[in-house]
């Protein structure tokens, strides 16, 4: 706010271009009320996305697979969010062999990996993205708009929140673009695994806010253009919550987990 209050009295207009469902820069200090929230959080009061009497939404997505696009569009943007058709023909298609974790070829795959006391890293996600990668690399990846080819590890992003598990990640599956969420907002790949590394919500250092923040999902899940693959912990979805708005946190996971 007080940029915005900076400029203010240099202009007769001002237009803010933004998207305050992803993540927000970091802030230092104390910001008393709703001073520390972005310019547009303010301007929106709670909004996902803006009414049409106050502003114009950008409602099609370049990016994201149709199947994609649903969750996102019905889990953060008040389901506003269309794709475009050009999206549709963005798929992977998977070879004769046995399919273990891969059962679609476009879309949100939910992988459930059992572990207990796990905080900030988790060995066994680890090893099954390791594992996932290896179905993924070489299979054919298509686009109506790019010729056919291979997919390769430089086709696949592998996100999480939490440092520790960056170096998991990045031991088991050298040579694959490995980072936090923060790291890759703005950017994109065919297919993005996102790790949740915690065994449970209930004992997450970090807090519920956190671990399920509906920004963080969005951000790692909207990096994928034809297929998006959450790992994590089935207790998950059992965190025992608090708060009405830990409980739309939580949800929006089991959407996740759900596939829709």
């Amino acid at each position: 706010m007080a940029n915005l209050l900076g400029m203010a009295p240099s202009t007769h207009n001002i237009i803010m271009i933004g998207d305050q469902m992803q993540l927000s820069q970091p802030i230092q200090g104390s910001h008393p009320g709703e001073s520390g929230t972005s310019t547009l959080e303010y301007f929106l009061q709670g909004h996902a996305t803006i009414p049409d009497d106050f502003g114009i939404f950008l409602a099609e997505t370049w990016r994201m697979h149709p199947d994609i696009c649903r969750f996102i569009s019905g889990a953060v943007y008040e389901n506003r969010l269309k794709p475009k058709a050009l999206t549709a023909s963005r798929t992977i298609h998977i070879g004769d062999g046995p399919r273990r974790y891969i059962q679609k070829n476009a879309g949100l795959i939910f992988v459930p990996v059992e572990h207990e006391g796990n905080a900030y890293e988790s060995e066994e996600e680890a090893a099954i993205i390791g594992q996932i990668v290896e179905e993924l690399t070489g299979q054919c990846l298509t686009d109506a708009y790019r010729p056919d080819r291979r997919l390769s590890r430089d086709d696949i992003l592998m996100v999480t929140a939490y440092n520790l598990q960056v170096r998991k990640l990045t031991e088991r599956s050298p040579g694959v673009q490995v980072g936090t969420v923060d790291k890759f907002q703005g950017q994109e790949a065919a297919v993005v695994i996102y790790s949740m590394s915690a065994s449970s919500g209930d004992a997450s250092p970090r807090g519920i806010e956190f671990l399920f923040s509906k920004n963080r999902l969005n951000v790692a899940i909207s990096r994928a253009q034809t297929l998006a693959i959450v790992v994590g912990s089935p207790g998950l979805a059992r965190t025992h919550c608090s708060t009405l708005e830990q409980m739309q946190l939580v949800n929006v996971f089991c959407r996740a987990a759900e596939g829709w």
